[in-house]
């Protein structure tokens, strides 16, 4: 089972005798009892029927024996029951084990195979802490090395594993005259070690041990009244463990990585006991700790580092007065990507924001950090006798230095040298400036499914003024409008010292109520004109607006009432679709070869909270049954349901919003249209592979609304590039003229097909290369890939390639 068991002392032939008199014995009466037993139902304790309390009034010595029995049995028997309660039962405080029966039942643990339920540990478990230290010496190599094994074993059951590390651990602190319970802060992670190391004799200090003990016992997210009182006393017995609560949560924000489940539930509850401090620095404490314990790793952003502990942190920072736990939580409403945190989050902010007369939106708003950053977006900051400053570009934070107004490539060896405290916050509020962005840029565009307006005031101090959400505010189409029925489009010009909507042609519109511009309520004239107008201005937008695709409910989707089959039957690179869901704020299953692994409904809270769309997909059976990983997956049903309540309510089609039916809609066609195989080039060249017939089909497939947005944008860039001459639109393709061929590139799947013959041509580019054109938007790869394309083939006798060439007729001829 492992290296614990060569530590253990061997029994001699007398002690083993001594231990096995009787058992057999022992073992007949007790089954019997089980089996008249048996008739009730398994899934209750066998120990609360009638016939147990036979059992109970067995003398001390015979339920021993019994208790050994049915050890052995848990360790490699089939009894159709857990049988901890039994084994629980038998060996009550007044039976005499020795040292001798513990050995005995550690061998036997060791050739056993053992279950989930954790049985076979629990008579080990409840005799080494009564023996005497002097006892139990010699086994304390063999049972710190146990503890070490179990706190990594993930096939036991938490509950019976956590009992057997707390009663285990008891027992070596007993031998030891450990202070701190070997239970808490153990070796399962790097967490415990380091914070031991660190905080050393602070841990042993008086009142501390219970304190810890009193926290790890909680064992839910809402401590009773009784767990409260507890807490609260042994807060006043001891002075100094607030001090200790402090340091330790101080250490996990530090942390900064995964703890393990026991640790969790020990900084769950010390999380209860920093609540019951009210001061401002309790609750900074409590908003870093609540980000760190919902923090997840960068590959797993499902897992938080501590779940548990973030859950309660959450409920506790709602609590909390001041905008530090508004901020927080709105950061990791956009953040979070675990499904359970994320809703407690979301449940918090409407529970702040219903508290202080606001919707979930508008906390969500109110509370973007600025992180002292000035109007412009620019922090200086004078270290030594340079000045660091912290500033955005485009999209992104960065930290540069100048000196006497010059400014420098790098970071200057002085400063790295001489300021590296200075250096290392000013790098960390990189990082946070970079993470408000990003969170941002999410946000803002969630408001496109939203039927929101502002005031012109709040607009311009919320989306202008701001120095982060200003970013994408001031590079975003907006409506105003005086009587709330006629509203006109103007993009925000700076007017002296305030801000106005103007215009196409720079007029300034009349202020009044403004809302974000949507092609779903505009007219196609006025779409087609913003269009050019973007692209005539060279202008940028965070993110497709002008050019965003629309969707319109079809009569096919209202025949079919409750849900849409409009991209079902596709068949999609999983791996990539599963990380696109996430990225664009889908919460979903992940899809595997286990029960329950096999299909998955990814969820999106769209219109502000009240709407909820979900889209079905399937995993794909690997032909070879030995392969357990997820390749592909197939797409079916999209629905929506209305929240009522607290409840999701499952909403016909007709009913949805436009605004939150096209923003679902688009999401969908864009996990198909990236994440299609029919995008990959190279699959024209597997035969009969059994997905052939659907790439065929859906590579030269009519264009879907994303494909038709880029149909417009090429319409209006290619004018302006040297190939203009060399291509010409048609309805699916950009057809180009090369010097040794004809192509045409298939505006939806990218796909190369060479003329006359229509024979696929291959193109993988590392990257796609697109000069110095100016695009209107960053968000559709496809467009930059197929404009790369296009300019390759149009000087397709320069192409070095190897690989393209072997596929180019003219080239295979002179050859």
């Amino acid at each position: 089972m492992g290296d614990w068991t060569a530590l253990l002392p061997r029994l001699s032939d007398a002690d083993r005798r001594q231990v096995e008199a009787g058992v057999a014995e022992a073992d007949e009466r007790i089954r019997a009892v089980l089996r008249i037993a048996g008739t009730y139902f398994w899934g209750s304790s066998v120990t609360s029927v009638p016939e147990w309390a036979a059992v109970e009034s067995w003398p001390a010595e015979e339920r021993r024996r019994a208790a050994l029995a049915m050890h052995r049995e848990s360790a490699d028997g089939s009894t159709p029951t857990a049988l901890n309660d039994v084994v629980r039962s038998l060996a009550t405080e007044d039976v005499p084990f020795t040292r001798a029966d513990l050995v005995w039942c550690l061998e036997v643990v060791a050739d056993g195979d053992g279950f989930d339920n954790g049985a076979h540990l629990e008579l080990p478990a409840l005799i080494a802490p009564r023996l005497p230290a002097a006892e139990l010496a010699g086994l304390v190599p063999a049972l710190s090395a146990l503890v070490s094994e179990l706190v990594d074993d993930y096939f036991i059951a938490a509950g019976p594993r956590r009992r057997a590390v707390t009663l285990f651990g008891r027992a070596i602190d007993r031998a030891t005259g450990n202070r701190l319970p070997s239970s808490l802060l153990h070796d399962g992670d790097s967490f415990g070690p380091a914070v031991r190391a660190d905080l050393g004799a602070a841990l042993v200090a008086p009142g501390v041990a219970e304190l810890l003990e009193h926290c790890a016992a909680l064992d839910k997210p809402a401590a009773t009244a009784k767990w409260l009182r507890r807490l609260d006393e042994l807060l006043a017995a001891a002075p100094d463990v607030r001090q200790v609560v402090r340091r330790l949560l101080d250490a996990f924000t530090a942390h900064g990585r995964t703890v393990h489940d026991d640790s969790d539930r020990l900084l769950r509850g010390l999380v209860w006991a920093l609540s019951r401090e009210r001061d401002e620095r309790a609750t900074d404490l409590l908003a870093r700790v609540t980000s760190s314990a919902a923090a997840a790793p960068r590959q797993a952003a499902g897992y938080p580092h501590a779940p548990r502990t973030a859950i309660t942190a959450v409920r506790l920072l709602a609590d909390r007065d001041g905008d530090v736990p508004l901020r927080t939580l709105a950061r990791l409403a956009v953040t979070v990507r675990n499904k359970a945190v994320r809703s407690r989050v979301q449940a918090a902010l409407t529970q702040l924001g219903a508290r202080r007369g606001w919707s979930l939106s508008e906390v969500m708003e109110l509370t973007v950090d600025d992180h002292g950053l000035g109007p412009d977006g620019r922090l200086p900051t004078a270290v030594g006798p340079y000045e660091a400053t912290v500033e955005i570009v485009g999209d992104r934070a960065r930290l540069v230095f100048a000196r006497d107004g010059v400014a420098l490539k790098g970071v200057p060896a002085a400063v790295k040298q001489s300021h590296e405290d200075d250096l290392a916050h000013l790098r960390g509020l990189v990082k946070q400036v970079g993470a408000t962005l990003v969170s941002e840029r999410q946000r803002v565009e969630g408001l496109l499914s939203e039927e929101r307006t502002w005031s012109y005031p709040d607009w311009s101090s919320r989306f202008l003024d701001h120095p982060v959400t200003a970013t994408y505010g001031r590079r975003l189409l907006w409506e105003t409008s005086t009587d709330g029925q006629r509203w006109t489009a103007g993009l925000p010009r700076r007017d002296g010292d305030g801000w106005t909507i103007v215009d196409r042609d720079g007029r300034a519109l009349a202020p009044g109520s403004v809302r974000l511009w949507h092609p779903v309520r505009a007219s196609t004239a006025d779409v087609l004109a913003w269009r050019g107008h973007l692209v005539s201005a060279g202008l940028t937008q965070p993110f497709k607006q002008v050019f965003r695709e629309v969707y319109p409910r079809t009569p096919a989707e209202e025949r079919t009432h409750t849900y849409s089959n409009r991209f079902a039957g596709h068949i999609l690179r999983y791996r990539q679709a599963n990380a696109l869901l996430r990225a664009r704020g889908w919460q979903a299953g992940y899809l595997g070869t286990w029960d329950g692994g096999y299909d998955s409904e990814a969820t999106k809270v769209l219109g502000g909270g009240a709407w909820r769309a979900s889209f079905d997909h399937a995993l794909v059976d690997n032909p070879d049954p030995h392969h357990y990983d997820v390749e592909y997956c197939s797409t079916d049903q999209v629905r929506f349901a209305r929240l009522d309540g607290t409840t999701w309510v499952p909403a016909p089609v007709i009913d949805v919003p436009p605004l939150v039916f096209s923003e679902a809609m688009r999401d969908v066609d864009l996990f198909v249209g990236v994440t299609s195989i029919a995008t990959d080039p190279q699959w024209a060249d597997r035969g009969e592979d059994r997905f052939s017939a659907y790439w065929q089909r859906t590579a030269v497939a009519e264009l879907t609304p994303s494909a038709q947005v880029r149909r417009d944008a090429l319409a209006r860039l290619l004018p302006r590039m040297a190939i203009a001459d060399r291509v010409d639109l048609t309805d699916r393709y950009l057809r180009v003229r090369g010097n040794l061929g004809a192509y045409r590139i298939h505006l939806g799947s990218g796909n190369v097909m060479m003329e006359p013959d229509d024979a696929y041509l291959c193109i993988v580019a590392a990257r796609a290369q697109t000069g110095r054109l100016h695009l209107p938007f960053d968000d559709d790869p496809m467009l930059s890939t197929i404009l790369s394309k296009a300019i390759m083939l149009a000087a397709d006798d320069r192409i070095t390639d190897p690989t393209v060439l072997s596929q180019l007729p003219s080239v295979r001829a002179r050859r």
